[in-house]
């Protein structure tokens, strides 16, 4: 580690701000497919658990559907630093482990098939419209947690990542792209996290 990420890593380590607990780390197709994209993702799965983390979503957002099969593929195949779930588009399971992959499942869609099943509860008597709340809707969406704070690179948008579970999380963009990505670009966002006072919509 050199001397600037020292002085980051101390920084972080000596702050009184607590690090974010649920990290998500929002890419794109074409940054998966670069060079050297894969170990970039393990390192900085490594780096999250290694300054505070106990959960990772990642979220690669994706145009070309032929290239979903591939991408999970090698997901899967990951050497991680904890257990994945790793969901495709068409998947409809909850994803339950500490490092949480969404492939191509894009914010609207995810939200849109919880309202589809609520409507199915709702037509069939199971289901009180009038008891529908905020749990209930969360409970039905594939990535149904909440992250804290929400890294994107490369561009300041969120590509349709998790609509109604980051609608509190900070968000923390830099023009740093994927296949740069290091460890001190993980660490300033952290400190940026750190550093800000979270009012939750208040």
């Amino acid at each position: 580690m050199g001397l600037y990420d020292t002085y980051l890593a101390v920084r972080h380590r000596l702050h009184d701000g607590d690090p974010p607990a649920h990290v998500a780390i929002v890419i794109t197709e074409r940054d998966l497919l670069a060079d050297g994209a894969f170990d970039t993702l393990r390192s900085a799965l490594t780096w999250a658990f290694g300054y505070g983390a106990d959960r990772v979503t990642v979220s690669v957002s994706v145009l070309d559907e032929a290239v979903v099969p591939s991408l999970i593929r090698e997901l899967r195949r990951l050497d991680a630093p904890r257990s994945m779930s790793v969901r495709g588009p068409d998947d409809t399971e909850p994803a339950e482990a500490p490092i949480r992959v969404n492939v191509g499942l894009g914010g609207k869609a995810e939200f849109a098939a919880a309202v589809r099943d609520l409507a199915t509860d709702v037509a069939d008597g199971e289901l009180d419209p009038e008891g529908i709340d905020e749990a209930e809707i969360a409970d039905r969406l594939v990535f149904p947690t909440e992250p804290d704070l929400v890294v994107k690179t490369g561009a300041e948008r969120l590509s349709d990542f998790a609509i109604w579970q980051s609608v509190y999380a900070e968000l923390y963009f830099t023009d740093v792209n994927w296949r740069d990505f290091r460890r001190r670009d993980y660490l300033r966002a952290v400190l940026d996290f750190q550093d800000r006072q979270r009012r939750f919509g208040r």
